[in-house]
């Protein structure tokens, strides 16, 4: 199994301890850095940065949010990320949810499927070198009715991988009938079927195969004796993904956890959450949800858990270290994961 890390929230943290970090993980053999977007830090000013600070390690957006850059922007940036990292970069494109690119974009979230299906189009054909010269429904280009041309983006061909991070069921056929890979997250390999019969139904239309596709899975890595203290430090994050990653008509984390059979518990979390009882959310989390969708407790708990994200399918596991300590700490938690997952049958 292939292994990748995150770029997180480094505005408040020590920029030199992040960059340090990367370095040793890429010493360490680990394959691939994605960089977060949401409200704080942009995808790709710190993929930027690392490449000129990294040798070998892959490097891709997790994600970018299609609404907040034009489609050929987002292609011309994706070319300018390659060039600068000698071939490491890999696109890491999402629809993100109607309360930021509503809110935060002050664009229209409808439709974000056909937004982000064109988007992929658009950019495939700037990668190939081709003129912009496209007409959907949602983006045409030249603007029709005005002074602009087709024009080609001032980069050789390219072939950049495009990753999509999906949850949504037609999202997810999508992802597996055009997508180079698939960034999941809500995913436990319990429950695989919540996300991957649709990403199979997708191959299977397109002519494609489990192989023709890179399986990204988040998954949440934490060791200790003490197992129900990690689950419980884990219960508000998982109550923030049912209750406050969406609107209350909008949240596809929390659709994804009903999918994998938790219904009543994703609605009355969500329920407390909107009702600004945020402790009371947390406490609401049963403990299975916590410890069915992460790697939590011992090493043999640990081993197990990762055997099994291997054995559902899962390519790529993207390790969300769980301490809540130092650097130093956070290092040896990684390599302590490494070795793991290296010795997996």
């Amino acid at each position: 199994m292939k292994t990748a890390i995150g770029v997180g929230g480094y505005v408040n943290a020590h920029v030199e301890d992040n960059v340090q970090f990367f370095l040793a993980a890429e010493t360490m053999g680990v394959d691939c850095v994605w960089s977060a977007e949401a409200w704080g830090q942009d995808a790709v000013t710190s993929i930027a940065y690392l490449a000129a600070r990294t040798e070998r390690i892959k490097l891709g957006t997790g994600i970018m949010q299609i609404s907040a850059r034009a489609p050929s922007m987002t292609a011309m940036t994706a070319l300018s990320l390659h060039a600068l990292s000698a071939g490491r970069f890999i696109l890491g494109l999402g629809a993100s949810g109607p309360q930021v690119v509503e809110g935060l974009h002050g664009v229209d979230y409808r439709a974000p499927l056909g937004r982000l299906r064109e988007t992929l189009s658009i950019c495939r054909l700037a990668f190939a070198g081709e003129k912009l010269r496209f007409a959907g429904k949602h983006f045409e280009l030249p603007r029709p009715g005005g002074e602009g041309k087709a024009i080609r983006l001032d980069h050789p061909p390219a072939e950049i991988p495009i990753y999509l991070a999906t949850l949504g069921p037609k999202s997810l056929e999508f992802t597996g009938g055009a997508a180079d890979g698939w960034l999941g997250t809500s995913f436990s390999p319990d429950h695989a079927s919540a996300h991957f019969d649709y990403i199979d139904a997708g191959l299977r239309e397109a002519g494609r195969s489990r192989a023709d596709i890179d399986l990204n899975a988040a998954v949440t890595v934490g060791i200790d004796e003490d197992v129900q203290r990690l689950i419980d430090a884990r219960k508000p994050g998982v109550a923030f993904n049912l209750g406050g990653m969406g609107s209350a008509q909008t949240n596809f984390y929390n659709e994804a956890f009903q999918r994998a059979g938790y219904v009543d518990d994703a609605k009355a979390v969500q329920a407390l959450w909107l009702e600004g009882k945020r402790k009371e959310a947390a406490a609401r989390v049963p403990d299975e949800m916590v410890t069915q969708f992460q790697a939590l407790g011992t090493v043999d708990m640990v081993r197990a858990r990762l055997q099994r994200y291997k054995d559902a399918g899962v390519n790529t596991l993207n390790l969300r270290l769980d301490t809540a300590h130092g650097w130093d700490d956070r290092l040896a938690l990684l390599e302590q994961t490494l070795d793991i997952i290296r010795a997996l049958d």
